[in-house]
């Protein structure tokens, strides 16, 4: 949680945008955030005391970047979703190889939430 909910301040979508910080560090890392503290030991260090998590150098730059601005401690500071989209669209190249780097064009692949295996 952004550390003005943990100090139950008001809040708006930037809050989310803090969140969405913390599970790009879980994607990024392949990490658990705050292992080893338990609950109330995390709200002290993220609502109270300005505490981020470590964002490890193997972190590729780009992504690292993001994730640092989506922690900002002024909400106001912290990017858009609109702003993050467009961040990371340019990301892609690190998870999705482009057409041309493949010897067969991709293969379209339907998924549902609904449908059962």
């Amino acid at each position: 949680m952004a550390p003005e909910v943990l100090r139950n301040e008001p809040s708006n979508e930037k809050c989310d945008v803090y969140s969405f910080g913390v599970i790009l560090w879980e994607l990024a890392t392949l990490r658990m955030p705050w292992r080893g503290m338990n609950p109330m030991q995390v709200v002290g260090a993220v609502g109270f005391q300005d505490q981020r998590l470590d964002i490890p150098k193997e972190v590729d730059p780009l992504v690292a970047r993001i994730i640092w601005e989506c922690w900002q401690t002024d909400p106001s500071l912290r990017p858009s979703f609109a702003q993050l989209t467009t961040a990371l669209k340019s990301l892609q190249r690190l998870v999705i190889p482009s057409y041309q780097d493949t010897q067969s064009p991709p293969v379209a692949q339907e998924i549902s939430v609904n449908s059962t295996p």
